[in-house]
């Protein structure tokens, strides 16, 4: 049986200043129960706006035409009531990015149980029986104490855990998974692939994969049953089985995706670099208050007993699970984080944790950090040339206005944008592009070391490999210093001198990249990386 139905879908934006803007242009495709359709193509490529369509989520500046059906109901004519009636419990969707998507103010109990008290008739005891078998379902840790939780309390890896439970909630008959693993790690990735594939044949569900990872695709393929969609500049270029796809490319957008994979390997430093920040002994405590439901504290040991250092011109990639203590230990290098520390952290001489406040706003132009979520680290009020140039005008203020403009579009061509994105908006970019802005923002401050928190997890494979060349060319002119996480172990290798195993704290292995790839030691790294082939 037919689930969707898309016909001639046209989606055009207007613009104030900027005039009109064709997203997506004479999209056709179809779903039936228990298929998967995935759909591939670069940032900005129309993927996720033609989903949105299909859920009435598009914003009133998009004018949409053609035909949209959801079994025999046409989409095309519904309201808002229509759509609130099926959204959730006939096609749910999980969002890209998940800690603008979720509520910071609600915790993830009540924000799972929401879908659940919408559409179905059920006491709070068994919501919240539901809630916890969700949790577990998508390998959520202790997910019976983590109930009360709040968003900012979690990792990215475990908000996007939330989400997809959220979506599975009601059993939809179609789930729409916008770029459903792009914060989880290569184990947990897989585990999660495996249960959309189960929940599919289990519940006859029809899945419209959104995502840039091509690996993935290959993963969820089953042969002649599961589709796959190229999309480049609003159009439809190629529809057909993924085997096909792979195997036989007929458009040359699709051969270059399939043959776009992160290579090479960073320029060597000279043997006699000179550490830049180095980590004794660094141990970082989250408490948790006392309430009535909990009469007594309790402590969470984030980062347990760590040492490290990184050298001039170095990029130690940091790899682990989600929840392992890789983004935690980012945020406490550069003092971003308002809790317990331990230990010392040494920067050209300097230990950082005995420095007041205001003397670290001096240092911030040298230790800079990309963060994982674009949407929510950009501002919605500034335009991209604000939010690029604002550093600048903070720490190098005696730049005219023209000249901060030049460095700014100096700075978005260096990450593969034009001027027209000077006068943009966050809301009106694409997860990419989002994430490009944010890469310009730390670059053009010239800083002595950058912490990457997942930097390339939102880009496709092409401007992923552009993006690591750009680093790297970066990183050889200036002698940058790189902290780069990430669960992309293909992008790690490509980036990393050295890289760091965490686990549950922990430094489990630290090596050359080439050791840690080719003569893994602890059990753990080698299940990793089986798990990434």
């Amino acid at each position: 049986m037919s689930l969707i139905r898309v016909k001639d879908l046209s989606i055009t934006f207007s613009h104030p200043t900027q005039g009109d803007f064709q997203a997506v242009k004479n999209v056709s495709f179809s779903l039936s129960e228990g298929e998967t359709l995935a759909i591939v193509g670069e940032s900005g490529s129309g993927k996720s706006v033609s989903a949105l369509s299909l859920l009435g989520l598009l914003p009133q500046s998009a004018t949409i035409t053609g035909e949209r059906f959801y079994k025999d109901n046409a989409l095309h004519t519904f309201q808002e009531n229509d759509f609130q009636k099926i959204r959730g419990k006939e096609i749910a969707m999980v969002f890209q990015e998940p800690m603008t998507a979720l509520n910071p103010l609600h915790t993830i109990e009540k924000q799972i149980a929401e879908p659940i008290q919408t559409h179905e008739m059920l006491t709070t005891k068994q919501v919240r029986t539901r809630v916890i078998e969700l949790l577990n379902m998508v390998g959520f840790p202790e997910a019976k104490d983590r109930l009360r939780a709040f968003p900012h309390q979690l990792s990215g890896g475990q908000r996007q855990r939330v989400m997809i439970a959220m979506a599975l909630a009601c059993q939809p008959k179609v789930l729409i998974a916008d770029e459903p693993t792009t914060a989880l790690d290569v184990t947990i990735q897989a585990g999660i692939i495996r249960l959309l594939r189960q929940l599919q044949h289990d519940l006859k569900m029809g899945l419209i994969l959104i995502t840039h990872d091509l690996g993935m695709v290959k993963k969820f393929s089953d042969g002649k049953e599961t589709k796959m969609g190229v999309m480049q500049e609003g159009s439809l270029v190629e529809l057909n089985s993924i085997d096909h796809i792979f195997n036989t490319p007929k458009h040359a957008y699709t051969k270059k995706l399939i043959d776009s994979e992160p290579q090479g390997h960073p320029k060597e430093i000279p043997g006699d670099a000179k550490d830049i920040l180095k980590a004794q002994h660094l141990k970082i405590t989250f408490g948790r208050k006392k309430s009535f439901w909990r009469p007594f504290d309790s402590e969470t040991h984030a980062v347990k007993d760590v040492s490290f250092q990184i050298k001039e011109g170095e990029t130690i990639g940091i790899v682990g699970e989600s929840g392992s203590g890789k983004s935690t230990l980012g945020y406490a290098l550069l003092r971003l984080l308002n809790t317990s520390y331990t230990g010392k952290i040494v920067y050209q001489g300097q230990d950082l944790m005995t420095l007041p406040v205001k003397h670290m706003r001096s240092l911030r132009k040298d230790l800079q950090i990309i963060f994982q979520d674009p949407f929510s680290s950009l501002n919605p009020r500034f335009t991209c040339a604000q939010s690029i140039g604002e550093g600048l005008k903070i720490h190098e203020s005696v730049l005219s206005k023209q000249d901060i403009e030049d460095r700014v579009l100096k700075s978005l061509k260096e990450v593969g944008l034009d001027a027209s994105f000077m006068h943009r908006y966050p809301h009106e970019l694409s997860g990419g592009q989002r994430q490009r802005i944010a890469i310009a923002r730390a670059l053009i401050l010239r800083p002595r070391l950058i912490v990457l928190d997942e930097p390339t997890s939102a880009l496709d494979r092409s401007i992923q490999g552009e993006v690591i060349e750009l680093l790297r060319v970066i990183q050889a002119k200036y002698k940058l210093s790189y902290l780069f996480i990430s669960h992309d172990l293909k992008v790690v290798r490509a980036m990393s001198h050295r890289i760091m195993v965490m686990r549950n704290g922990k430094i489990i292995e630290m090596d050359t990249a080439e050791e840690v790839f080719s003569r893994p030691k602890d059990p753990y790294t080698q299940e990793l990386l089986r798990a990434a082939i």
